[in-house]
């Protein structure tokens, strides 16, 4: 079954770092509870190393080698499957022998190595918009994952690369907020229906990282208001947003990572319930 779907919400969910097991597994059982009421189900994400630091000594995960064994953990534990970000072409073969779903970084969105190596795995991409990119740019990104997936599969003889291309792939691209003036990032809602229109793939909405505020935190670390988190959700789904990618934590003020942005766990039911109120009403 494809991981991003048209006609079903789905939900991208976790911490933004990969913690220990106990804080790794707490959000895991939380979110499979969760999913039996999201029609579209609910991925698991973590990173095992946050490349893209506001500071040299920030917080950056534990690796892949011991993060790719934590995911395994909570794949087995909670039967979600999982994503999480890969910053390097010669990552992803070992990536996908355990993620579900390779996720390529806002920043990274336009490294054509990349982006091949992670479709040449045949596993489902996330590619996240740059916050530079327009919607229509994001379209070369998709061909280069989608180009890479077919000839993948065409070299293993799969009998589906006679298919259409958009049926070979599982891709979507995540709108996290543009640059707007210092310090602050603005979504645009027309984007939903633009990137679907010239990429033909769903679209998510991240409704944590367009809450950041680069470089307006502590000591010049990353900031945000998560208040905002709500309401962009429910205006990015009501504008034809097909996923939601939120970041969530038990206690974000202690996370290492992104804690301003991110929802409390315990905050996430009482979102996902209202999110879908809104989905049932426009898609009606």
């Amino acid at each position: 079954m494809r991981i991003f779907q048209d006609d079903a919400l789905f939900v991208i969910a976790g911490p933004c770092v990969l913690e220990d097991d106990a804080l790794n597994l707490r959000v895991a059982e939380k979110l499979a509870k969760l999913a039996e009421n999201v029609p579209g189900g609910i991925v698991y994400k973590a990173s095992f190393d946050k490349a893209n630091r506001s500071n040299a000594d920030a917080a950056r995960g534990p690796g892949i080698d011991d993060g790719l064994r934590a995911l395994e953990r909570v794949k087995k534990a909670s039967g979600l499957r999982v994503l999480t970000d890969v910053h390097l072409p010669d990552q992803c073969a070992s990536v996908a022998e355990v993620a579900d779903v390779l996720q390529i970084p806002a920043f990274l969105c336009r490294q054509t190595d990349l982006l091949e190596a992670a479709g040449a795995t045949g596993r489902a991409v996330n590619i996240k918009k740059g916050q530079w990119m327009h919607p229509e740019g994001m379209r070369g990104a998709v061909e280069k994952v989608r180009g890479a997936t077919s000839e993948a599969r065409h070299a293993k003889g799969d009998r589906r690369f006679s298919l259409p291309a958009t049926r070979l792939s599982d891709i979507a691209i995540t709108e996290r907020g543009t640059f707007f003036g210092y310090g602050d990032l603005v979504v645009d809602m027309r984007d939903f229906a633009r990137m679907r229109e010239s990429c033909g793939v769903p679209i998510i909405f991240d409704a944590t990282h367009s809450v950041q505020r680069p470089g307006q935190g502590s000591g010049g670390a990353t900031g945000g208001a998560r208040e905002f988190i709500p309401p962009l959700a429910l205006a990015a789904v009501a504008a034809g947003a097909n996923g939601l990618f939120l970041e969530t934590h038990p206690n974000p003020d202690q996370a290492p990572s992104d804690g301003p942005n991110m929802l409390p766990l315990d905050q996430i039911s009482a979102l996902l319930d209202r999110v879908l109120s809104v989905w049932n009403a426009t898609r009606t």
